[in-house]
């Protein structure tokens, strides 16, 4: 890219919010200054998750005292929705060529981060997400390796912080129907060319208030039932231990036989009826479990947000 010269693709900023009071006016002064120097249009879009303190007073002050000329839209959900449905809600109202997606305000980046993100994206990619491995909570490494290993597709995921889209990339998803449970994972999965940039943190780690522990439990869950056959190998395995069983007490019984050991008397009949009884049960259980991957993808969901408002504070 030609220093002092701006781009001319239309640029969608989706940042979200949830009572980040202290830390959206920082974001906002090293953010948007960067985007309107490089960019000659762009719109920024702000999900207001249910914030509860006085984050959209701080970001209207802002907004207010520097008089910008972009179009900026701040979205009031209905209530506090969680990460992955307040950024499809953000992502379905963006009209950017290409579409930035901040996961959170805390930056521990270099600001320079946001345009390499973007130079990468021009190599011919239509995902590139930006992110670091310094300070990942080994609960998310250990979900990362088992999900990487375990998923259906050949993307892979990782830590990521913020990332830009392509409008095809959105499209794609758009044309494939899906309701978005997690937005790292379809990206990976939606056949399109994807990089990660990695950095070195600086400063405070921007996913520490991100997601709570219980909303990570959920869509770590959620994740490993969508887009990988984790749980069905579960249920093959624990199958196939049964069999194991059920095979080795009829060699047991068989041997018993010809060595003509006595056992205490029907002791044999119920541990075959039990282990072969198991077998039965878990290998209907890998039945259904692959049927109801079939009907996930056949009737996937298609809307799980509720939007209360759609505030224009500026617009050019």
């Amino acid at each position: 890219m030609e220093t002092g010269k701006k781009e001319k693709k239309f640029i969608s900023l989706v940042v979200y919010l949830h009572n980040e009071e202290y830390q959206i006016v920082p974001f906002m002064e090293k953010i948007v200054p960067l985007i309107d120097t490089h960019f000659e249009d762009f719109e920024l879009i702000c999900v207001d998750d249910g914030c509860t303190d006085g984050t959209i007073e701080e970001l209207k002050t802002y907004l207010e005292k520097n008089n910008l000329s972009v179009m900026v839209n701040i979205i009031h959900m209905s209530f506090h929705h969680g990460l992955e449905s307040a950024m499809n809600a953000g992502r379905d109202l963006a009209i950017g060529d290409f579409i930035y997606e901040f996961d959170t305000v805390r930056i521990d980046y270099s600001p320079e981060s946001i345009m390499q993100v973007y130079e990468r994206l021009l190599e011919g990619y239509d995902i590139v997400a930006a992110g670091t491995t310094d300070r990942v909570r080994f609960t998310s490494r250990c979900f990362y390796r088992l999900y990487n290993k375990t998923s259906k597709g050949k993307g892979i995921i990782g830590p990521e912080t913020f990332r830009i889209v392509s409008r095809r990339a959105v499209n794609r998803i758009k044309s494939m129907g899906q309701y978005i449970p997690y937005r790292k994972a379809v990206y990976a999965n939606c056949g399109l060319k994807m990089d990660v940039i990695y950095y070195r943190q600086e400063g405070e780690s921007a996913g520490s208030k991100k997601v709570g522990t219980g909303e990570r439990a959920s869509l770590a869950l959620d994740s490993f039932i969508y887009f990988t056959n984790v749980m069905e190998r579960l249920s093959l395995i624990a199958s196939c231990i049964f069999l194991l069983i059920t095979v080795g007490m009829g060699v047991y019984i068989l041997w018993d036989f010809l060595m003509g050991i006595s056992i205490v008397e029907g002791w044999l009949s119920t541990m075959t009826f039990l282990a072969f009884g198991f077998f039965g049960v878990f290998a209907l259980l890998t039945i259904v479990l692959k049927y109801l991957s079939v009907l996930l993808n056949l009737i996937f969901k298609q809307q799980r947000y509720l939007i209360s408002d759609i505030e224009k504070v500026v617009k050019e």
